[in-house]
């Protein structure tokens, strides 16, 4: 009792009761007044939901008393009153680094020791009101017209004797326009540009001469003329916004880089903050209060969010992300079937994937019988995996499980808004669904019919005629053992094939995209040692050759390497750590049966082999399927939580056309998409 805590006192209410106004000058209590009229909204994290109506509750205080307002103003006023607006303006929320790199490493370092600010940066006032790191969430949940109205209440005005808070503005959109200007000129940037060697029409150069020109406008007395000024530096603006679309549109045909990405990004960001200063700057007498309602949101959030390594990652790899997936969209195309000959064509090309795979398996399980160091095993497996992927590639047959990195693209861009007037189609979208599925379906199908049979018939062939086996006895009950379901980790072990698999299609994905943009075909056709021992057309062939096929050989590889040395990784630091493919555990099944012997095995055990062996290729597609529609839905900004009557629409598709998930519909003629 003698302990009790000491009851805290909201200054707004006890200000409000005892009819005090706040001192001229006294930054400290204007700070703690404007925490405190915070805390009234500010809701509890287990209850974000509340933060609406006690913004509602704290406007109608507003509107019931007009002191409380008059005591925000002047408390916003002291703070503001020689305080340096301008690193607010012109770095809050701004990638400041020239590379991604760098960025990054400031904000590990940010993160030990706080960077260094000046007594008089508002900043200091924004952490402060705005102290708890997930502030920006409810303050984003808010409707922006609360904010506004809330603002409107206020009466802030940039005229008269607070002109130096206007002038500051001015002052950090000539800083904002001038980084434009120089990240404009950068190459990555003006090589998109006009070819004019003197880039006289590069708007990141023109914008400057349009902000310079608002110079003195708050002394304008003539509203025409600032208006016309403002319309002015507005369209210059919109044009560097437009050329920033087009830059981003030609990366299509010539590839991205994270550099380039990085700069657009930077460009972007600067663009948008000047043209909401000079929204703010335009107002006749007053702020436009949606406009700083939309800065103060961003403001809070860049604070709360200034050191997030996550934020930045983000925000900067996204349009990357975005170019891989297209290159990867674009090949997935090629592995949904419409028709019935298409579907009849992806059997038969998974077939050929099959007949390929078979060699693939007998092959390890001979090199499984040399004396290998572990490292050297591993890389001999790899290579035997790497080499039967590149010939699939080469001879254009199907391998069932490289299907789902690319094709969760082709679905995604389906629904993708960059690409589809409006709302998409839902349905269309569970139509390609069912396309997906039903070449899923055939791929696997194909490469089973095979791989099962073929590779039994080889291994006999072996023992007729060599009396060779490559397994017998215990080792192929080990075989068979590895894959069931229950007795083995198998089904985890297909979790991580399914990631290696995502992984590789991102790989194919981003070198396809880096031989774009590295204009690698062009290089090697002008190649100054090349040229003497090559005919221009053999050049040509050469570099389109590697152009279209980098991405999928690099990826085809890197699969190799990523499977063949996943056993080896899990011997050398002691953990159950493996894969299991489909194709590849179909065939150790045959090996290993042949090995024991048919009346050696319980055919109930035989049939649940079987069965793991289904459930590694589920999860082989599942995970690779997932992972890759989350990075490709990420990259395009598409939110699934914006759709939930997907999930009805498919179901009814599902229960009206069940088979169009297996195979198509026999009266879909050949060449004919729609269903």
């Amino acid at each position: 009792m003698w302990f009790r805590k000491k009851e805290k006192v909201n200054l707004v209410e006890h200000y409000r009761k005892e009819k005090i106004n706040i001192a001229y000058g006294d930054r400290a209590t204007a700070m703690a007044y404007l925490r405190d009229f915070i805390e009234l909204i500010r809701p509890e994290s287990y209850a974000l939901e509340t933060a609406e109506p006690r913004l509602e509750k704290s406007i109608q205080l507003l509107q019931e008393d007009p002191s409380v307002a008059e005591n925000i103003r002047h408390a916003i006023y002291i703070t503001l009153r020689n305080a340096n607006l301008v690193p607010m303006l012109t770095d809050s929320g701004m990638a400041l680094s020239r590379s991604v790199g760098k960025e990054l490493v400031g904000r590990i370092k940010h993160k030990f020791i706080p960077a260094l600010k000046d007594e008089k940066d508002f900043l200091q006032v924004i952490d402060a009101v705005f102290y708890k790191k997930d502030d920006y969430i409810w303050v984003e949940r808010m409707p922006r017209k609360q904010w506004s109205f809330l603002l409107s209440m206020l009466h802030i005005s940039l005229r008269g004797a607070e002109k130096i808070l206007g002038e500051q503005v001015l002052i950090s959109m000539e800083i904002l326009s001038a980084r434009v200007a120089q990240l404009g000129c950068e190459k990555e940037v003006s090589d998109y540009l006009s070819t004019d060697p003197l880039k006289k029409g590069n708007p990141f150069m023109v914008q400057q001469f349009h902000i310079h020109g608002l110079q003195g406008a708050l002394e304008e007395t003539d509203q025409d003329s600032l208006q016309k000024k403002a319309l002015g530096a507005k369209k210059a603006l919109v044009a560097c916004q437009q050329k920033l679309e087009t830059i981003r549109e030609n990366t299509h045909e010539r590839g991205a880089s994270l550099s380039q990405t990085f700069i657009l990004y930077q460009i972007d960001q600067k663009l948008d903050r000047l043209l909401l200063l000079l929204d703010i700057i335009d107002a006749d007498e007053k702020i436009n209060n949606n406009s700083l309602a939309d800065y103060f949101i961003k403001v809070v959030r860049n604070e709360n969010r200034k050191n997030s390594i996550r934020e930045v990652l983000s925000q900067t790899t996204g349009y990357l992300a975005y170019q891989i997936a297209e290159q990867k969209g674009k090949k997935g195309n090629t592995y949904i079937t419409s028709s019935p000959a298409e579907y009849r064509n992806m059997i038969f090309s998974a077939m050929k994937g099959g007949f390929i795979v078979c060699f693939m398996v007998i092959i390890k399980s001979l090199l499984g019988l040399l004396k290998f160091a572990p490292f050297w095993q591993g890389f001999v497996y790899s290579l035997n995996y790497s080499a039967g992927f590149v010939l699939i590639e080469e001879t254009h047959s199907t391998l069932a499980t490289k299907q789902p990195a690319f094709t969760a693209n082709a679905v995604a861009g389906s629904i993708d808004s960059r690409g589809n007037e409006g709302r998409p189609q839902l349905y269309n979208l569970a139509v390609t669904l069912s396309k997906v599925s039903r070449s899923q379906f055939a791929s696997f199908a194909g490469n089973l019919l095979v791989v099962f049979p073929g590779t039994y018939l080889m291994v006999w062939l072996m023992d007729l005629a060599l009396g060779f086996k490559i397994v017998e006895g215990e080792k192929a009950m080990d075989l068979l053992r590895a894959q069931h379901p229950w007795q083995s980790l198998s089904l985890l072990f297909a979790c991580n094939t399914g990631f290696f698999l995502f992984l590789s299609g991102l790989i194919a994905g981003y070198v396809q995209n880096k031989m774009k943009f590295g204009r690698i075909g062009e290089r090697i056709v002008q190649h100054p040692a090349l040229r003497f021992y090559f005919s221009r057309q053999r050049l040509q062939k050469i570099a389109r050759y590697w152009e279209y096929h980098a991405g999928s050989i690099i990826g085809s590889i890197s699969l190799g390497f990523f499977l063949g040395m996943a056993s080896i990784v899990g011997k050398i630091f002691g953990i159950p750590f493996d894969i299991r493919h489909i194709t590849i555990a179909a065939g150790n099944i045959s090996i290993g049966l042949y090995g024991v012997g048919w009346e050696m095995i319980s055919k109930s055990y035989l049939a649940i082999v079987i069965l793991g062996v289904l459930g590694i290729g589920f999860l082989n597609f599942l995970v690779s399927f997932s992972l890759s529609f989350y990075v490709a839905i990420r990259s395009r900004g598409i939110r699934t939580k914006d759709y939930p009557e997907f999930l009805g629409i498919l179901w009814r598709y599902f229960k009206s056309h069940p088979m169009d998930f297996v195979r198509p519909r026999k009266r879909i003629s050949e060449g004919n998409n729609a269903e």
